[in-house]
């Protein structure tokens, strides 16, 4: 199965992520098929979160499973997610509302 999800990069607590899509049976920080992006979470350059929204569309319409943040991060930059990830968005979303109350 192939995922998009995060590689971890930097230096010790000085983190960046490379959004990669990858093989789902690789480790965190091997080999990966495709660079779609880069997330910088301390926020010190002005882009700290850039997705190549067209790779990252190609890959979703083949059927790449992304992440639960690697989805987040994308739908944050306009990436434009098929229809069995919003649905699967909102019943995990319905479930935390239900757990709160």
């Amino acid at each position: 199965m192939v995922k998009i999800r995060l590689m971890r990069m930097g230096s010790m607590k000085n983190p960046h992520y490379r959004l990669v899509v990858v093989d789902g049976r690789t480790k965190r920080s091997g080999d990966y098929i495709e660079q779609i992006g880069y997330y910088d979470p301390r926020e010190t350059t002005e882009d700290n979160l850039r997705v190549d929204v067209e790779r990252a569309s190609h890959w979703l319409a083949n059927g790449a499973q992304p992440t639960d943040t690697a989805l987040r991060l994308m739908e944050s930059k306009g990436v434009e997610l098929p229809e069995f990830l919003l649905a699967k968005r909102r019943a995990s979303y319905v479930k935390r509302q239900e757990a709160r109350a």
